[in-house]
């Protein structure tokens, strides 16, 4: 949009091209235009234009680009973008004072004549001829109203900007026709009503109720006379007669329209004279607009809400179509956020990470059986300056949708889904391996869905530590987190049917391609995301049935027609029996397994930890009955920081781990977002235990390791009056190979 309209500041050169256009037009308007006061206008020469009698449907209504808002669940305000800041409303909602004042500066007769104003013409063109340039312009409201529409559909587009304000003799008599048709289809008050909510007021404002609450922060309803003649005379040159940077010039233009309107009788000369003494008092209200604006950190989700919009069919046909609709604006977007949940994740995001380190975090929270996003946030603010740690890089969604290019390693969290498909494949909780600290399982020992052998190498796992050797169960495995069990639990269930549990529960690749058949998957070496995790753990706590993540709950139009918006579909992916069975389980990993420092104490709770090699991800996703949480520790730039010997939010960490970082923050999520809320519990079911294993618990001495091995500080014990077992705090347990050689898997 020019912030000059056109007659201001033009070199001679254009000023005699103008006076030469107006004389020209004026010659047509005289010898090819009646233009009775009222009533039809016609075209003598009716092939000087063609179709005359049809109007573009943008000039009875056109699409004004406003603000669309994007509120939280329980209607709060999130946030507000736009590409035009405008708000429109009706003349009833816009004070007499500002309708009369730009009557009285921009068309006074604007009452009085039709669409085009011959005696202005005629006074215009002597005045100029008179001058020997352009004095005077000529352009009634409407007409400058139908050259706005197309200035406004121009956009941001400036070869189309120049194609709406070129001065050519065909555009003016095209404007001319146009002008002619909106007089009689809209009338006065409606084309009065259309050009103040469609007009350039400076300072980012489009639109006289932006205008009013930019300068005076008040509804244009409220305007008093001065501020209202102030306004009227910003609009032939925004730049020049800005308030807010040229208080004098900006007085004596307000004074101008003060005086006009007494000279045509809108006001007293007393009137005038008082407002004229009255110095300009601005309230100025500085531009809110984008994601960057969002509250409690929720600009990484507003900004997903926006992808959604600009790329679901559901909001358009086309590509064009969609960046329309958002660039066009004016919507409410009643989104699923959560206010609590947002605030407890946006607070556990930042208490342990800072901003400024090397490494960054992500915590997502996704409500069981509905799919709703209910918290995203992370570690760095949402912005473009870097100076401030700024990043647009949403940690928790795929390449798509604004993520990484590829995702994270989701190391040991990866677990629970081989197991849902060892147990629907009909094999007990109870199977135990006499499982080494390493072992290496034959090239053939998998099969691809296609039944071709998955790798022509053989494929050598570790644990953690050599101390985690002996015979595990699916229990004792998961709780330890045991690689080399789940190696050989992945063979024997096949790696077909691992893979097509993880495609039911919604483990989805961050590159957005399909998953890979390879044997490291089940230790977590294919990259995916915080907000797939925690929609996978959600189908365990639904009790195996499984809906993908939406973000919105309504989408209206300016006209407050409804969009219908994408709905969660939620499919059955095991068995009730299967996911209590695996919830059960995971109950073990914060009772006495890897997760105890991110047990909840006041409800059931279950989870998994991850780490992957060299510790350059860690994880924790957990859940309990009306909840899941996925939190990510790891590198957000092409270098990827091995996570040992590191301080992470002011704290040293010789070796960081998924139960020691990751999961603090899970709980602080956690218990913020689920404070007053319901503590409903995991179905109950009894899960077979190895017998061997049972008795092997019972008389086992607890793994050694070396003082400060995976604790924050290297202090033999970080947490004061905690007691943790030291072999719950894991890493680097496996050095998987594949795809993503090294997959992976640590606790």
């Amino acid at each position: 949009m020019p912030k000059k309209r056109s007659g201001g500041g033009l070199t001679t050169t254009q000023q005699a091209a103008k006076f030469l256009g107006v004389a020209a037009l004026s010659g047509v308007v005289l010898a090819g235009i009646a233009l009775p006061a009222a009533g039809a206008l016609g075209l003598a020469a009716k092939g000087t234009v063609d179709g005359f009698d049809e109007i573009p449907a943008n000039l009875k209504t056109p699409p004004l680009s406003q603000r669309t808002k994007i509120l939280d669940s329980k209607g709060g305000l999130i946030a507000t973008v736009y590409s035009r800041d405008r708000t429109v409303v009706p003349l009833t909602s816009i004070s007499p004072y500002m309708q009369n004042a730009i009557i009285a500066i921009e068309d006074a007769r604007f009452y009085e004549h039709g669409a085009v104003d011959l005696k202005g013409i005629l006074r215009a063109l002597n005045r100029n001829v008179q001058a020997g340039g352009t004095a005077e312009g000529a352009s009634t409201l409407t007409q400058q109203y139908v050259k706005n529409v197309f200035v406004e559909e121009a956009g941001d587009d400036p070869a189309k900007v120049a194609e709406a304000t070129q001065q050519t003799l065909g555009r003016k008599v095209q404007e001319l026709k146009y002008a002619i048709q909106v007089e009689e289809e809209l009338g006065k008050r409606k084309i009065l009503e259309n050009y103040l909510n469609i007009t350039f007021f400076g300072q980012q404002a489009y639109g006289v109720e932006a205008a009013s609450q930019r300068y005076f922060s008040k509804s244009a309803k409220d305007l008093k006379l001065e501020e209202a003649a102030l306004l009227a005379g910003i609009v032939q040159s925004p730049s020049r007669y800005d308030p807010i940077n040229d208080t004098e010039e900006a007085t004596k233009r307000r004074n101008t329209v003060l005086q006009r309107m007494a000279d045509i009788g809108k006001i007293s000369q007393e009137q005038a004279d008082k407002a004229k003494d009255t110095p300009i008092k601005l309230k100025v209200k500085r531009p809110q607009n984008g994601c960057i604006t969002a509250v409690s950190g929720a600009g990484f989700f507003c900004d997903y809400v926006s992808k959604i919009v600009k790329s679901d069919p559901a909001f358009g046909k086309t590509a064009k179509d969609r960046a329309k609709l958002w660039a066009t604006g004016g919507l409410t977007i009643k989104t699923t956020l959560d206010p609590r949940s947002q605030a407890a994740s946006n607070e556990a995001a930042v208490s342990r990470v800072n901003k400024d380190d090397k490494v960054a975090d992500a915590v997502v929270q996704v409500q069981p059986g509905t799919g709703r996003i209910l918290a995203m946030a992370q570690s760095r603010p949402y912005g473009l300056d870097p100076s401030k740690h700024q990043t647009m890089l949403n940690l928790s969604v795929d390449h798509a949708m604004g993520g990484s290019y590829a995702g994270f390693q989701v190391g040991s969290t990866f677990k629970p889904i081989t197991a849902a498909a060892a147990l629907e494949k009909g094999i007990s909780p109870a199977q135990s391996f006499d499982t080494p600290s390493s072992i290496t399982l034959p090239a053939d020992a998998f099969r691809t869905c296609e039944g071709a052998p998955a790798d022509n190498k053989a494929w050598s796992v570790e644990n953690e530590t050599e101390s985690e050797k002996g015979m595990f169960d699916m229990t004792s495995a998961l709780g330890k987190s045991i690689n080399t069990y789940f190696a050989k639990l992945e063979q024997k269930t096949g790696l077909c049917e691992t893979l097509t549990m993880a495609k039911k529960v919604g483990y989805e690749r961050g590159d957005n391609k399909p998953l890979l058949q390879i044997p490291t998957t089940t230790l977590g070496s294919q990259e995916s995301t915080p907000l797939a995790m925690a929609s996978v753990y959600a189908t365990f706590a639904n009790r195996g049935t499984y809906c993908s993540p939406i973000a919105l709950l309504s989408v209206t139009k300016p006209d407050g027609k409804p969009i219908d918006v994408p709905k969660s579909q939620c499919n059955r992916a095991m068995s009730e029996h299967t996911a209590d069975t695996i919830n059960q389980m995971l109950k073990g990993v914060v009772e006495d397994g890897t997760g105890t420092q991110a047990g909840l104490s006041d409800r059931d709770n279950a989870g998994k930890t991850g780490t992957t090699d060299e510790r350059k991800n860690v994880w924790f996703v957990g859940y309990t009955p009306n909840l899941s949480t996925a939190v990510w520790v790891g590198s957000d730039g092409a270098r990827q920081n091995q996570m040992t010997n590191i301080v992470i939010g002011g704290q040293y960490y010789d070796k960081v781990c998924g139960g020691c970082l990751p999961g603090p923050i899970w709980k602080t999520a956690m218990t913020g977002a689920l404070s007053s809320s319901e503590t409903p519990s995991f179905n109950p079911v009894d899960v077979p235990r190895a017998k061997e294993k049972e008795d092997k618990d019972k008389n086992k001495d607890r793994d050694k390791k070396k003082p400060g091995d995976n604790k924050p500080g290297g202090d033999d014990n970080p947490f004061p009056g905690i007691s943790i077992p030291p072999d719950i705090l894991g890493g680097n347990n496996g050095h998987g190979r594949g795809q993503n050689d090294g997959g992976t898997n640590g606790p």
